[in-house]
């Protein structure tokens, strides 16, 4: 029925569950404290009578790991690629000596072939009156790790010839400004001619040919001229006067006198302390090589005692490819 029908007079809560006395005794015996308990709340406090539910581990999706780097070299792993790329780089140089000697001795074969080795230094015409005297060609002769502080040395010895010819116009421009220096620009020119050549055949030979056949005797002609090639290439730098060097001392000299003349004086005494310290540097170079190749004292004396011939002047073809032959028969039996 509708609720026109009902009477307004009656008790309302006659009809209400909420009201009935078994509900009422229950709501009677709620538990302390769970009317203040809030579910909206960030209280991770569980409310007071509650049942604990044992912690479940939670679940989470599977994710990829990036890929791990690999560990570190340990020491011993360390010293083992050392080693090992020690050993290869000795490999290499090995097989690179042993290119080299078999270019060299097929180039020896082939100019025996040819009748021999012809002199071509100095470079001369054909048609001119006097052939050369030397042979020389580094990419045969010489090995590959010391072809280039040969190079240098024969570059040096070309300098130091300049600078020598340079220096006789210096005392030249100086003997025109004061005629007593003509003693200075007479010994100039005595300096060119004299050591030119022999700066040549007394030092630069011996050197060439200790690379060459790796002679002990030839490396200590060498050490022992050369020391006195950098004593004279001091004197020059200094310039004592009446000594034909335009020095330092020369040159402030002639400064004071003539500024032009003076300046042409100082450039050459420039390049004449270049070639001092130039001189100085190779020379530390070339004992550092030298005490690479094995060459020592006892066999510079056996070397001596079995030569019968310069071994610094080999103006003859023949004598050198005899020469030759003998060392590789001698490194033949060593081995």
């Amino acid at each position: 029925m509708s609720d026109f029908d009902s009477n307004p007079f009656a008790d309302p809560d006659l009809n209400n569950p909420f009201k009935d006395p078994s509900v009422t005794q229950v709501t009677r015996n709620i538990p302390p404290g769970l009317d203040e308990y809030n579910p909206f709340s960030d209280s991770r406090t569980p409310p007071p009578g509650t049942v604990k539910i044992p912690n479940v581990p939670s679940t989470q999706p599977a994710i990829m790991k990036p890929t791990e780097e690999p560990p570190a070299y340990t020491q011993i792993a360390k010293e083992h690629a050392l080693a090992q790329a020690e050993l290869l780089k000795r490999q290499e140089e090995l097989e690179r000596k042993a290119a080299e000697l078999d270019r060299r001795e097929r180039e020896m074969q082939s100019l025996s072939q040819q009748g021999g080795r012809k002199n071509n230094w100095p470079p001369l015409p054909g048609n001119f009156p006097v052939g050369p005297c030397f042979y020389q060609d580094f990419s045969v002769d010489i090995p590959v790790e010391f072809q280039k502080t040969v190079k240098i040395m024969y570059y040096l010895w070309m300098f130091h010839a300049v600078t020598l010819f340079l220096n006789i116009f210096g005392c030249l421009a100086w003997f025109c400004l004061d005629p007593k220096r003509g003693v200075d620009f007479g010994l100039s020119i005595l300096w060119f001619l004299l050591f030119t050549p022999c700066s040549f055949v007394c030092w630069y030979r011996p050197l060439y040919g200790a690379f060459r056949s790796d002679s002990s005797f030839r490396f200590f002609v060498f050490f022992f001229v050369y020391i006195c090639q950098f004593a004279v290439h001091v004197l020059q730098a200094a310039g004592f006067q009446g000594w034909g060097n335009c020095g330092w001392i020369s040159s402030l000299t002639g400064l004071n006198s003539n500024i032009p003349v003076g300046i042409i004086m100082i450039i050459i005494a420039a390049l004449f302390t270049a070639s001092a310290v130039i001189s100085l540097v190779m020379f530390k170079k070339v004992h550092g090589l030298y005490r690479t190749t094995g060459a020592s004292f006892e066999k510079a004396q056996q070397e001596f005692a079995t030569v019968k011939h310069h071994p610094f002047w080999n103006a003859d073809p023949k004598e050198e490819e005899k020469e030759s032959k003998k060392e590789k028969e001698v490194g033949k039996e060593r081995k």
